[in-house]
């Protein structure tokens, strides 16, 4: 149960009118919702048609008139009435406890009750703790609206002190109100400091504010002076004034003009309740989503509190653990974070993201690389719905074994376009090259594409080059290419390897057009396995020295290379920058006629 009290050191800022609509607004969202009318000089909450009761109901004042006339503090059922058929989705519920039944003795009864005496001598403390556990115990409501009286007076403190979780300060913003304003909002502050005492939030809410232009910045410097003077720091919520004759009738806008501006105004309102509420499992959501903040910046005293109340209060919930891990680990507090994941999975969150999350954390900051493989896994298995996920999963797997990770629910639902980039990744390994084999493979049909299918058949290559399946890499491309001397100069220069592989022969007819495509069609900027191949080239159809000329240049590029990988055509692999200078000079020894050199990857078959 959540207490929110609504206050407003003036009236005329439509402080009841807020309060009923963000009643409605919270049934709407399905909540349990309980109104009280503690404005009882000037009480009106049962006055709204909607929200009437059907007889004259008891209320608050014959509560408290009940228990001084017997010393016994009576059940609160008989002095609340309940709203049906208000929720349109029928899981929402409304409840209301009146001012009092509003006869003409209600002046008299409400006269008799002498506040102070109530708390010095008849336990008037107690006497709300008491009245306030009812509402849990008989109601269970999610949140307690009440409605407080105007100015400095000893209810207001009931209101706004002792009962509340969380006031809303509504407020026109003039002089008066300010200077009203201030020793209320720093007595609310105060019990914040206190020990032993709740955390008590604040909404400020400028009311019935003129939509005009501000080009003096008369609003603009109010805004500031409330700011500075009540200590607040974002710009308050605003509820504009609103020229409708449907005020008169005590519409409710945000079940009744859903669509109108009010409505929209009010149901902000609502949002900025509930995000404060750590009971309230989907307010707790969007709290945490609303508070991201920079890498490792430090959130505010406040929030940190709030944040270990949530974990508190909402331990069970799978899904708020891992959002609430989610941000620990933006805070840097890794270990912490890895902890709220396992309370996470340990309620039965089984979203493969968290699998991710916590694995990234134990690879590259705890040094767990056997644990993060296991979460890879578990991601993988259960279904990871992005690309840019799978990929990740993909990086912490054990090389080990990747046999089944092409039937993973994870690699299965993606798209033939992710897969294809997918298995372009693939190719650090001989083991993920044959991983990137089979999920190209199922891949293979004629769906219109043109350029897909080109994709296709170029990694379907790469991949069958790098596992040593030779013979399959040269009937992929003269089954695709009806035209080699027309076609790319890559695809050339893979045709020339893979039938040198297949035939263990080097045919320098099939590097010569190679060398002719890049004389016809030289690159602007090309990278260091460009140089590597025209090295190769050359040597295959006879000069050397051409090849180790190359061959240099491919060293030199590398070494500016930005990329800390490059494929290599010695391996058709992508290699570390250090393999690949090592790749360069194996292939000048091969220039240079010694035996027993040949490309790696032709060792594999």
């Amino acid at each position: 149960m959540y207490i929110v009290t609504f206050y407003s050191f003036k009236g005329g800022v439509g402080r009841t009118m807020t309060l009923v609509n963000v009643a409605l607004d919270l049934v709407r969202r399905g909540r349990r919702v309980l109104i009280v009318d503690f404005d009882l000089e000037a009480p009106g909450l049962d006055t709204f048609q909607q929200i009437q009761p059907a007889t004259a109901t008891r209320g608050l004042i014959d509560f408290i008139r009940a228990y001084l006339n017997t010393g016994m503090a009576p059940s609160v059922e008989s002095f609340v009435y309940d709203v049906p058929h208000i929720s349109e989705n029928g899981d929402g519920m409304l409840w209301v406890m009146p001012s009092g039944e509003f006869t003409d003795r209600y002046a008299n009864r409400l006269a008799r009750i002498d506040w102070r005496s109530l708390y010095r001598k008849h336990d008037g403390f107690l006497l709300m703790e008491y009245l306030r556990n009812q509402w849990a115990k008989l109601i269970r409501p999610d949140y307690v609206l009440v409605d407080s009286r105007t100015g400095h007076t000893d209810v207001g403190g009931i209101c706004t002190r002792q009962l509340p979780q969380s006031v809303v300060v509504l407020f026109f913003p003039n002089d008066q109100n300010l200077r009203g304003l201030t020793k209320i909002v720093r007595d609310i502050r105060a019990e914040n400091r206190e020990e032993n005492k709740k955390s008590i939030d604040l909404h400020f809410v400028m009311s019935n504010v003129p939509d005009l232009d501000d080009e003096d910045r008369i609003l603009e410097d109010k805004i500031h002076s409330f700011k500075a003077d009540l200590g607040f720091d974002r710009d308050p919520l605003i509820i504009h004034r609103y020229d409708s004759l449907s005020l008169l009738n005590q519409v409710i806008f945000t079940r009744e003009r859903p669509r109108s501006r009010l409505a929209r105004e009010y149901r902000d309102l609502t949002g900025a309740i509930i995000r404060l509420n750590p009971e309230d499992r989907h307010g707790v959501l969007e709290y945490l989503a609303s508070i991201r903040t920079p890498w490792r910046r430090p959130v505010s005293q406040e929030d940190q509190k709030r944040l270990d109340e949530i974990e508190k209060l909402q331990g069970d919930d799978g899904q708020i653990m891992y959002q609430l891990g989610k941000f620990r680990a933006r805070e840097g507090r890794f270990e912490t974070a890895v902890d709220l994941y396992k309370k996470a999975i340990d309620a039965d969150y089984d979203d493969a993201t968290i699998y991710v999350d916590k694995g990234l954390i134990l690879r590259d900051i705890l040094g767990d690389p056997e644990g993060a493989s296991h979460d890879a896994a578990k991601a993988l298995r259960l279904g990871l719905t992005s690309l840019a996920r799978v990929r990740q999963a993909l990086s912490m797997l054990a090389q080990d074994d990747l046999g089944w990770v092409a039937n993973s629910r994870s690699v299965i639902q993606l798209s033939s376009s992710q897969k294809i980039i997918l298995a372009s990744e693939l190719n650090s390994t001989e083991r993920q090259a044959e991983l990137a084999l089979r999920i190209l493979s199922a891949l293979r049909s004629d769906n219109g594409d043109v350029k897909q299918e080109q994709a296709l058949i170029h990694y379907l290559v790469l991949a069958s080059m790098a596992v040593g399946e030779f013979a399959r890499a040269v009937e992929l491309i003269e089954a695709d290419v009806t035209d080699l001397n027309g076609a790319e100069r890559s695809i050339k220069f893979n045709y020339a390897m893979a039938r040198w592989a297949r035939d263990k022969v080097v045919d320098g007819s099939l590097f010569e057009p190679v060398l002719q495509a890049e004389v016809s069609k030289a690159q602007k900027s090309p990278g260091p396995n460009y140089w590597q191949c025209l090295a190769v080239a050359y040597w295959a159809i006879g000069e050397p020295k051409e090849g180790l000329r190359f061959a240099g240049k491919a060293i030199n590029k590398i070494k500016d290379w930005g990329r800390p990988r490059e494929f290599s055509c010695w391996q058709y692999l992508n290699v570390p920058k250090a393999k690949f200078v090592r790749d360069v000079e194996e292939m000048t020894e091969l220039f240079a006629g010694r035996e027993g050199f040949v490309p790696r990857f032709m060792k594999r078959c």
